[in-house]
């Protein structure tokens, strides 16, 4: 199963991707993840879920070369649920318009499956990996209490 490594200043997060219920969701965040524009990026939201895309530290919002994903895939192929540790596309009110903002659910958000059309999961931190969770909360923890940024050093994808 293909995963994205995503190397933070705070450790490490390994996600496992799962193209049987997103496949062209998956696909287009491990382009933009390929391409290396997530590189110096942050995650610089927590309160139900931490959230990064395609700004850095400073809030500058980075180009993304890449169209918006053509369909919100919740309900097309297996739907797996907004459950802790699973990976969502963020959008507006308006479900088909994702693109390169996307979050980890710190609990179970399960609202998140129909709200809005659906937050289509394309990945999710693999049950027993401690270390990846232990990361996320440190980055919840970090943004939450102290308002700071936390910077993406690298993602990876790993077929």
């Amino acid at each position: 199963m293909a995963k994205i490594i995503l190397e933070t200043s705070l450790g490490k997060i390994a996600l496992s991707l799962r193209s049987d219920a997103a496949p062209e969701t998956a696909a287009h965040i491990c382009r933009i993840a390929s391409s290396g524009l997530y590189d110096g990026c942050c995650f610089y939201r927590s309160d139900f879920v931490i959230q990064c895309g395609l700004r850095n530290a400073n809030g500058e919002q980075i180009e993304n070369p890449f169209p918006d994903i053509s369909v919100n895939e919740t309900a097309l192929h297996t739907r797996v649920s907004n459950t802790r540790g699973t990976c969502a596309v963020a959008h507006w009110q308006a479900p088909d318009n994702g693109n390169s903002e996307w979050f980890i659910n710190l609990k179970h958000n399960s609202h998140l499956d129909t709200a809005y059309g659906g937050y289509c999961v394309f990945a999710q931190v693999e049950d027993g990996d401690s270390a990846s969770f232990a990361t996320i909360d440190r980055i919840a923890s970090t943004i939450a209490s102290k308002g700071d940024k936390v910077r993406i050093e690298a993602i990876k994808v790993v077929e």
